[in-house]
């Protein structure tokens, strides 16, 4: 459940613990809506993957013929004459825009730029390079932006031209690549700027940030509350060249957390996930799988050993439920592992067995992460879908099914999710990570019968990433969206009641990134919400 190893820079620096003033008294909460119990009744859904084709987003062109040998760094290439081009007057000449971008083939891409609000030259991240600079940056009055790299051996162009404005920080426009000097495909675009979507406020539904942590890294990506203290972790930042590690947090008082650590090894600081049992915390690490301190005193974690022994292996995501420990690893398993560990000595866990995912659909295998309920293991394994293993028997784990979301050849992108029982079903939320990927809502009662229920999405430039359920509350960390709180209790109809918007153009470290933002969350049940953001650390609310 944390941040997938997608490079992006953030940077925080020093180190400054400061409370968010607020009132004695609390907000007074609205009402609540009175909702019908629901019955386990549903009509299941039609699934429409991440990236739903919405048709060409504008009547523009890009007008040299595919092949033609040409410098697509020219304007004067496209034909914006059934364009409002007038409308591009009242853009600002400086923000961060994610690019839901759709090949004229119908096929998607996507991309981010970012024009610094001091006029210094801008960023272009895509799938072909990041991030570069921009060679052409104008917003205000005539959207051009253009890029040059190298990649594999090739010189390519990307080149955007805006058609107009179609809502509050929405343009759209034609954009064109070029390859060793010729014209190679084209398309259009639909560009949402980062800042709060919809015209909302900073919070909602009572939600309010009782303080604000930043932490000695750059990158922090998730969190694990336990005996009042936060576990915070991080990775490293390949741009500024700085480490990640472990950051401990305590926070007796929400309103005044104190950092009292900051904790790496030699050779070994890409630490993506963290979790806690009894006197044991379990690190994820990129190059030594489980990493088991000991932490009898909360604030001084004390290195216990690396699992498994001697092995050089990727753990990417933690997951404990009873006494067992699952650690989700992407490599170097060709199709990634899940290795699962007996924790009754919880510092001294033993390897139990190493669960691997027969790959029958996929360009990228990934074993990313995974949820236990009920001697259930659901895997999130990125484009191979979501999978149901039954692990009662850890020696002998059975797979019992498998939910893909492929449409037209779009891959899906499974990422996190959350399981638990409503009108006795037992229903999955389950969430992407990339352009477009949101929540849906899943029976898996019948693993081999899942079913799609019901959906929450926001803009389709922005990505999910987390998830936590608790009761009957969904709260999701939706990057650039903040934090979402759902009301789940009728599964079919996710309720948003509550949210606050964590991200801000102007954050020290913010970047074209696309997935960067509000991103580790935990839910302890001691009256606080602990988010981590890339760029702000760690952020507690109270419970709405």
């Amino acid at each position: 459940m944390a941040f997938a190893a997608f490079p992006f820079r953030a940077v925080l620096m020093g180190v400054l613990s400061l409370g968010i003033g607020c009132s004695d008294k609390p907000e007074p909460k609205p009402p609540p809506t009175p909702v019908e119990p629901w019955d386990g009744t549903y009509t299941p859904l039609v699934e429409l993957s991440d990236w739903v084709d919405r048709g060409a987003f504008a009547p523009c062109s890009f007008t040299p013929p595919s092949g033609t040998n040409i410098d697509c760094d020219n304007p004067a290439l496209f034909d914006l004459s059934q364009c409002d081009t007038a409308s591009l007057d009242t853009l600002e000449p400086h923000g961060v825009y994610h690019v839901d971008m759709r090949l004229t083939s119908g096929q998607p891409d996507a991309a981010g730029f970012r024009i610094p609000a001091d006029g210094s030259t801008g960023t272009i991240n895509n799938q072909y390079s990041w991030p570069t600079p921009l060679t052409r940056q104008q917003l205000k009055g005539s959207f051009q932006l253009s890029a040059k790299f190298t990649l594999r051996n090739r010189v390519r162009q990307l080149v955007f031209a805006g058609c107009g404005v179609t809502g509050p920080g929405t343009v759209t426009g034609c954009f064109a690549h070029c390859a060793n000097g010729k014209f190679t495909s084209s398309g259009t675009f639909e560009a949402a700027r980062m800042t709060w979507g919809r015209g909302e406020s900073e919070s909602s539904g009572g939600l309010r940030l009782l303080s604000e942590t930043h932490l000695q890294t750059d990158l922090p990506v998730d969190v694990y509350v336990h005996r009042q203290h936060a576990y915070v972790v991080s990775v490293d930042d390949v741009l500024s060249q700085t480490l990640g590690g472990l950051a401990v947090v305590d926070v007796s008082d929400p309103n005044h957390p104190i950092i009292r650590k900051k904790i790496t090894l030699p050779g070994d600081s890409f630490w993506n996930a963290v979790w806690a049992k009894d006197n044991a915390l379990y690190i994820a690490s990129d190059v030594s799988g489980v990493v088991v301190f000991d932490i009898s005193n909360p604030a001084e974690p004390v290195f216990v050993r690396s699992l498994p022994t001697g092995a050089r292996i990727n753990v990417h995501t933690l997951f404990v439920e009873g006494n067992r420990l699952y650690a989700m690893s992407p490599s170097p398993a060709v199709t990634g592992e899940t290795l699962v560990f007996d924790i009754s000595s919880p510092l001294e866990p033993v390897l139990l067995n190493r669960l691997v995912t027969p790959d029958e659909v996929s360009w990228l295998p990934y074993t990313h992460d995974a949820f236990a309920y009920e001697d259930k293991l659901y895997i999130n394994k990125y484009s191979t879908g979501y999978v149901v293993f039954d692990v009662k028997d850890a020696q002998n784990p059975r797979q019992l099914g498998r939910y893909t979301f492929s449409v037209d050849g779009r891959e899906p992108m499974s990422h996190a999710s959350a399981v638990g029982t409503f009108a006795g079903k037992t229903i999955a939320f389950e969430g992407g990570e990339g352009s477009g990927t949101h929540l849906r809502v899943l029976d898996v009662t019948d693993p081999a019968n899942i079913q799609l229920i019901g959906r929450y999405k926001l803009r389709q430039q922005t990505s999910i990433h987390n998830i936590i359920l608790k009761d009957k509350l969904l709260y999701i960390t939706y990057y650039h969206e903040g934090l979402r709180v759902l009301d789940v209790s009728v599964p079919t109809q996710p309720r948003e009641i509550a949210y606050f918007n964590t991200y801000r153009e102007s954050d020290r470290g913010r970047t074209d990134e696309l997935l960067t933002g509000a991103i580790g969350v935990r839910v302890p049940g001691d009256g606080s919400v602990y988010v981590v953001d890339t760029s702000r650390g760690l952020m507690i609310f109270n419970e709405p």
